[in-house]
């Protein structure tokens, strides 16, 4: 599979060199050699001069057959490409609003961007019946500041979770474990609806597995924040926006599905009336049947007496695990320059795994008598999470003016427990039960007010506050053997970030724009155990710039330089001192004394038509210091022989070099063709002087995806994705490839309002198998996962609806400032609810912000 994922990639991205796909006819021929041209411009209001988001465009012929279409983004803009030389009509369309009709538009035989520029709508509010809405929107959409993934066009993810989806999204990528890293860096922050949760607070692998593919409408990639952003997330944001109640009116959707390793089931709905608007969902996911096996085979040696203990295990794994996620959404017109929205969410999970008859084999390499045991193990872990947010806009008769002021309170509760049920021992004195339980809670309260206004003519000044405060308690108790070594204690660890930023927006002459920024944060905190202080954990505070300029080039094509300084902090999972040792050869133990790591990140990208194709082409360059890296020391207790202690310190250093290229190719209405090839040269090593522990590591890390669509006869799609990943790097070790594929067959039904489909994924590779090797001085460990991937399953969907028109979407508050789990261990609950909508602020012209800015 890797070879035909590699060999299908290369064939996509030679159209960069000028080859061009065949086009679709009655038989498939040669492309007409033409240089293509394309339209651009910005729908908006005529009566309030705001962007009309997802108005149709579409081009006819002058013989009035129907051409190419598509959708304005959330900034009203729009870009149709491909068109041949000719003179074409252009037809804009939105529910509530007047279509809009501009005949005689000419694309020279040179080709080129014919720039449209601004095109306002009449409003013409209307009823409709039972009606349902579609409009196709690229797969992927590049934009000046980030990479949209519009999730709802691909069907190869129904019945999965948000991990299924990001493993499509160019710029990531995502290990059988669900762990996420944005050009090889795991410091990120992922946003739900452009706010924080505490669902992914401690683990964002867990947190990820309990939202819906379903429900997912866009995932966006930012690489380069702003200063508007937090300054967290080192390696970038992930923004997840789920589907939302768009449209006036009322509107129900029902969606499950049913397989071999899951089954969905979701209600989703939403009611507007007048100033009024409502939305509401109950989200449920069942993972069961998901077999696999597991190894481990290391050498540790004493770091004082120098002897040697290898260690062996094998067992039989298993999990089951059940998300629920229920949410609702509020939001009112108070007039036409004020509005409130409000939401609230539940999310809970309950997930069980277990190692069955875990053999363990333990070898003194000096006696070399081997000392046995087997024992199951179960590890269970249960959390519940509730977001509410309030939110408050006032938008002003000068256009761009706006103040909002938000706030949000988040909790999860998470209890993790374990037990070792030891049968069977050579030393009979260790048979029973061991465990730990761990009941912990993480809380966050923001506030945060953000004031925009223009101060000269394609000029625009943007400032803000924002208060975080977090509260982090994590009680622990040990019974069974664990009890010997390890004393019951509490935890708690308080954290203020205070923040304050200063952006700018000029557009300069000869097509350039530029947006320099400045955010300072200020961290205190505070940290005791239940018998007293931490230790010296000193405030501190951080300046942080942050710069991008944009220049088009007269072809339409365009250039993007971006650099920013981020801080990474850790995260409850590197901060927690109690103790995981369900398997008690690999113990786990945070370091409360952690400090944040510091990273320099720069851009450069372009972004060109070919064509019939959209490349995009990046190159990027990013240094880490005082980064969190695992440290892992022998313990040499006897209660343990070879078993290995894994803490976190500020230790390391890291740098990353590379680029990334994607290709979007449109083949008439009904076939499409994307893929992308990313790949760096990463650098890892630690400061360790000390030759037993110091450590470096680096070379080329290399990925890749595939996505095709087609269009059949009588409402059925078909769609296929190949997903690459390539050896990983790790500071002492590494982990090997591996390859997914999927496939969906779809069919709609009465007017497009139900769905029903097939999917299948890994289909001809029942077993995956990850390998992890580790190499140091004092220890040599393999380690070999087997997950039985291949899955079968049958969804569906039907709504129902009275539509009019189409409100926008509010700001949200974010914060992205917080290290997570590099190992994906632990999980937070679930739950934040589809931002409720209100009539959105004016935008800033087309050549001050050629594309949406940031949410908040």
């Amino acid at each position: 599979m890797a070879t035909i994922l590699a060999t299908a990639l290369g064939s996509a991205t030679s159209l960069a060199h000028g080859q061009q796909a065949p086009a679709r006819t009655t038989a498939l021929t040669e492309a007409p050699a033409y240089l293509a041209g394309r339209l651009t411009g910005t729908v908006t209001n005529r009566a309030t001069g705001q962007a009309v988001a997802y108005a149709s465009v579409a081009v006819l012929t002058e013989a009035g057959a129907p051409g190419t279409g598509s959708t304005c983004g959330d900034d009203g803009q729009f870009v149709l490409p491909g068109l041949a030389p000719g003179t074409y009509t252009l037809r804009v369309s939105f529910l509530g609003y007047q279509d809009l009709v501009r005949p005689g538009l000419v694309i020279p035989a040179a080709g080129g961007t014919v720039a449209l520029g601004t095109l306002s709508l009449v409003p013409a509010p209307q009823a409709l019946g039972e009606v349902v809405v579609t409009a196709r929107r690229p797969l992927i959409e590049e934009k000046v500041d980030r990479t949209v993934y519009n999730a709802e066009q691909d069907q190869t993810t129904r019945g999965g979770d948000a991990t299924d989806v990001l493993r499509r999204v160019p710029l990531l990528s995502v290990d059988l474990d669900g762990n996420v890293s944005v050009r090889g860096s795991q410091n990120i922050k992922v946003l739900i609806n452009n706010k924080p949760s505490t669902i992914t607070a401690n683990s964002i692998a867990d947190g990820l597995r309990q939202i819906p593919a379903d429900q997912i409408k866009a995932v966006e990639v930012i690489t380069s924040p702003s200063a508007k952003y937090d300054a967290e997330g080192s390696g970038g944001i992930i923004n997840i926006v789920t589907k939302t109640n768009t449209l006036r009116g009322g509107s129900l959707s029902l969606d499950g599905s049913g397989g071999t390793r899951s089954g969905t089931l979701n209600l989703n709905g939403g009611y507007r009336t007048g100033k009024m608007g409502f939305a509401l969902g109950g989200f449920g996911r069942a993972g069961y049947n998901t077999p696999g096996s597991f190894t481990n085979d290391q050498v540790t040696t004493n770091p004082v007496t120098g002897r040697q203990t290898r260690t062996t295990q094998t067992a039989a794994t298993r999990q089951n695990q059940l998300f629920g996620r229920y949410t609702l959404g509020w939001d009112y017109e108070l007039n036409p320059r004020h509005f409130l929205a409000a939401s609230l969410a539940y999310g809970t999970r309950n997930a069980t795994t277990y190692q069955d008859a875990l053999a363990t084999g333990t070898t003194p390499l000096t006696t070399g008598s081997t000392a046995t045991s087997e024992r199951n193990v179960k590890t269970t872990d249960e959390s519940g999470t509730v977001d509410a947010s309030l939110s408050y806009t006032h938008t002003y008769e000068r256009a761009q003016r706006e103040l909002s002021v938000l706030a949000l309170f988040s909790l999860n509760d998470r209890t993790y427990n374990f037990n070792n049920d030891i049968y069977a021992a050579s030393d009979a004195t260790t048979i029973g039960s061991a465990g730990n339980n761990n009941p912990s809670a993480n809380q966050e309260v923001t506030v945060q007010a953000d004031y925009q206004t223009p101060t000269g003519e394609n000029q625009l000044l943007e400032v803000g506050v924002k208060e975080i405060k977090r509260t982090v308690r994590s009680d622990y108790s040990y019974y069974g053997q664990l009890a010997r070594t390890q004393a019951d204690n509490s935890f708690r660890y308080d954290q203020n970030v205070a923040s304050s930023y200063l952006a700018y927006t000029v557009a300069l002459a000869k097509n350039f724009t530029l947006k320099p920024g400045l955010r300072y944060e200020y961290t205190s905190i505070t940290a005791d155990y239940g018998s007293g202080p931490v230790g010296d954990i000193p405030n501190y505070g951080i300046l942080v710039p942050s710069g991008s300029l944009l220049y088009k080039l007269a072809n339409g094509n365009a250039l993007r330089l971006a650099y920013n300084r981020r801080i990474q902090r850790p995260s409850l999972q590197f901060l927690n001192p109690n103790l995981q040792a369900a398997n008690p050869l690999i113990q786990t133990q945070g370091n409360p004394l952690l400090h944040p790591e510091f990273t320099n990140n720069y851009e450069l990208g372009y972004s060109t038509l070919l064509k019939q194709a959209n490349l995009n082409f990046s190159a990027f360059g990013r240094t880490t210091s005082g980064s969190i890296q695992s440290v892992r020391t022998p313990l040499g207790d006897v209660n343990y022989p070879g078993a290995v202690l894994v803490s976190y310190a500020n230790i390391g250093q890291e740098s990353a070099y590379g680029g990334s290229a994607f290709v979007s190719l449109d083949v008439g209405s009904k076939f499409s063709l994307n893929g992308g090839v990313d790949a760096y040269y990463a650098v890892l090593r630690n400061r360790v002087t000390d030759p037993a522990y110091s450590a470096r590591n680096a070379g080329l890390v290399v990925g890749g995806r595939l996505y095709g669509s087609y269009a059949l006869p009588r409402n059925w799609g078909l769609q296929v994705f190949g997903f690459y990943r390539g050896q990983q790097l790790q500071l002492q070790g590494s982990q090997n490839n591996f390859a997914l594929y999927s496939f969906s067959l779809k069919h709609e039904f009465a007017q497009k309002k139900g769905s029903l489909g097939l999917g299948a994924e890994n289909f001809f590779s029942p077993r995956n198998t990850l390998r992890s090797e580790i190499t140091s001085p004092l220890l040599t460990q393999r380690s070999t996962s087997v997950q039985h991937l291949t899955s079968f399953k049958v969804y569906f969907s039907y709504r129902i609806g009275k539509l009019t028109v189409q409100p926008r979407s509010h700001k949200g508050v974010q914060n992205n400032d917080l290290k997570t789990d590099e190992n994906g261990g632990g999980s937070q609950g679930t739950g934040t609810t589809p931002d409720a909508t209100r009539p959105a602020p004016a935008k800033v012209p087309a050549a001050v912000v050629p594309a949406a800015s940031p949410a908040k």
